[in-house]
């Protein structure tokens, strides 16, 4: 039997890096150097506490002021306005379905320019409309480039130890989104064992409810494992609990919260200051 250095090929090294000496570069949580830096929980709040005054008023002047001054904000902490724009699509398709319904369905008020039916277009329509489009875009769209690239087991850790939620709500929550994953891999596993025994072949309605069963079966036990593991972790108990990783807010969270404070309601004060302001309870 010849010897493992007789089978190795003459000047062949493998070199491997010790684990103390391995340095990864971190991933960044955001495009942003602004929103990465912000701790998880701001990247919740700051979207929500913007959004809130717009919820009071239905004029173009507040959207439009907030969506333009956020554009050139996140085009200063280094996300290119068109970047954001192909990055919200879905935003966009959203407003702009809603901008067809209600232009065509809205109030009626002013020169009317085609009525056919239940369909009525006119300038009151076409104004509602408008104001509509530009508040989803300056809601939507912050709400979406701030939440993008976060990191949900640093939401998790924001939410237990800033908001003080409870540890068991917030884990748990946490562990059915890392466990959501495996959904597509269980149904690929229960498909091929179905198939393996010969009842995969039948209806296909049939074979669809019947793996859903078989998935649903699978996800109780699943849970339940879960469960009884984060019980033996001693969660849900009245003992205060030690954090692995440490969670606080910093100087760059309070300025952002100051910022978020004011776009809106500078926008909403711009809005009424011209007249512009326009309840949204007399906008349907």
């Amino acid at each position: 039997m010849s010897s493992a250095s007789e089978t190795q090929p003459a000047g062949l090294s493998i070199a491997v890096t010790p684990p103390e000496e391995r340095h990864e570069q971190a991933k960044p949580a955001s495009q942003s150097w602004f929103i990465a830096k912000l701790n998880p929980v701001s990247r919740f709040i700051c979207p929500l506490m913007m959004s809130l005054p717009l919820f009071f008023t239905l004029d173009v002047v507040s959207g439009s002021i907030q969506f333009g001054v956020v554009l050139v904000l996140l085009w200063i902490g280094g996300i290119n306005p068109l970047v954001v724009i192909r990055r919200t699509w879905p935003v966009w398709w959203g407003a702009f379905f809603g901008f067809i319904t209600i232009m065509m369905y809205g109030r009626t008020g002013g020169t009317i320019y085609c009525s056919w039916g239940a369909v009525t277009i006119s300038d009151g329509s076409l104004y509602i409309a408008a104001a509509t489009f530009l508040r989803v875009a300056a809601i939507a769209v912050p709400s979406v480039i701030f939440m993008l690239g976060l990191d949900p087991t640093d939401l998790a850790d924001g939410l237990v130890q800033i908001l003080h939620l409870s540890p068991r709500f917030v884990y748990g929550g946490l562990a059915g989104i890392r466990m959501f994953t495996l959904l597509q891999e269980d149904w690929r596993a229960l498909g091929l064992s179905r198939r393996s025994r010969g009842l995969g072949d039948g209806n296909a309605v049939m074979r669809i409810f019947s793996q859903a069963f078989g998935l649903l079966v699978l996800s109780i036990r699943r849970a339940t494992k879960l469960a009884t593991a984060m019980e033996a972790r001693g969660f849900g108990g009245d003992a205060e609990r030690s954090q692995a990783r440490v969670s606080e807010l910093h100087t760059i969270d309070w300025v952002s919260y100051v910022v978020s404070i004011i776009i809106p309601l500078t926008a909403v004060g711009i809005a009424v200051a011209t007249g512009n302001w326009h309840s949204p309870l007399h906008g349907a």
